[in-house]
């Protein structure tokens, strides 16, 4: 792919300011409860930034087949809310502190009010989305609320356990890469795209999706708190085989798997030390095989707008690959 059809984080930033901004004000619209816990909850969460990747996803995806109009930023903000209610539940599951460098919600006002809180969200985003009257809108959405409880109810199903690579991609696919593939095809959907189009665009989003959570489980067990904003490997010690601890389960020595195994049966680094799964990692090559594995999924994204009319749009949505991969948080 020459670098002349990719565009800069810049130009991706100018063409989608004024629709970020209008998903913003939405989402402080949205956020609007006669419950003052609700509203306060909703607000905090809101001004906890986060990348806005799904709602660009979306934007770029409408307008790269021909849309204009409000719809697209409506949607943009009910994919963040999704999003959002999905992070508090997740952050209750896991018993979280942090999230994004600050205290999770559920630290604040309790588990109980949070669960309700993110309920609350779930069916507001349905609310804001019944007003485009679209019932292949309403259709995705569903489908994706089922993936996503399916995928966190899988996941505990499965912790403390070395999955294989295929049952961690239909994982990650439920969790996390469903919603950037639905994100696109409403998009397509908005812009009254072909069956094709929706398609292709949906092969793209579920390969930036994967190789988006693949990343951030590298990230989960490489970079600092610091920079990470939250505790570092936490994945592991909760019990989540992600994974380059799955490459080194499958290449490393027994006492590799040994080590493993006792992280996620102590769901503790007491007995085996963070740094000692690192240099496991390390040794087998498995940070640098997982992070393989996302950059065949960046390419993958790139390759399904093949078929796509060149534009702006689509040289940001051939950029986005490029940032999952290089982030450092």
């Amino acid at each position: 792919m020459s670098t002349l059809a990719i565009a800069t984080a810049r130009e991706v930033f100018d063409l989608l300011r004024d629709d970020l901004v209008a998903i913003e004000q939405e989402l402080g619209r949205d956020a609007a409860s006669s419950v003052s816990t609700i509203t306060e909850i909703a607000e905090y969460l809101r001004g906890g930034g986060g990348k806005r990747i799904r709602p660009s996803l979306l934007l770029l995806s409408a307008h790269m087949l021909g849309h204009s109009g409000h719809g697209a930023v409506r949607l943009g903000a009910v994919v963040e809310m999704v999003h959002t209610a999905t992070l508090v539940h997740d952050d209750i599951i896991d018993g979280a502190d942090m999230r994004r460098g600050r205290p999770s919600a559920n630290t604040t006002w309790g588990n109980e009010k949070c669960v309700l809180a993110g309920d609350w969200l779930y069916m507001q985003a349905f609310r804001v989305a019944l007003e485009e009257k679209n019932l292949k809108v309403l259709d995705l959405l569903i489908g994706l609320t089922q993936q996503m409880v399916e995928g966190e109810l899988l996941q505990i199903q499965k912790l403390g356990k070395a999955v294989s690579e295929a049952e961690y991609y239909d994982l990650i696919f439920r969790k996390t890469a469903c919603l950037f593939s639905v994100s696109m095809r409403l998009g397509a959907v908005l812009a009254g795209a072909t069956e094709q189009q929706e398609a292709s665009v949906g092969v793209y989003g579920r390969a930036v999706g994967l190789a988006f959570q693949i990343v951030d489980d590298v990230l989960d067990l490489t970079a600092t708190e610091e920079v990470l904003g939250k505790p570092v490997a936490s994945d592991l010690r909760e019990g989540k085989a992600t994974l380059a601890v799955i490459h080194s389960f499958d290449h490393g020595t027994a006492a590799d798997r040994q080590a493993i195994q006792r992280v996620l049966d102590d769901r503790s680094f007491e007995n085996v030390s963070r740094q000692q799964i690192k240099d496991i990692l390390v040794r087998n090559g498995s940070v640098a095989y997982a992070m393989s594995v996302a950059d065949r999924y960046a390419e993958q994204s790139r390759q399904a707008l093949k078929s796509m009319p060149e534009s702006d749009f689509k040289r940001a949505l051939l950029w986005v690959p490029d940032f999952v991969v290089a982030r450092d948080k």
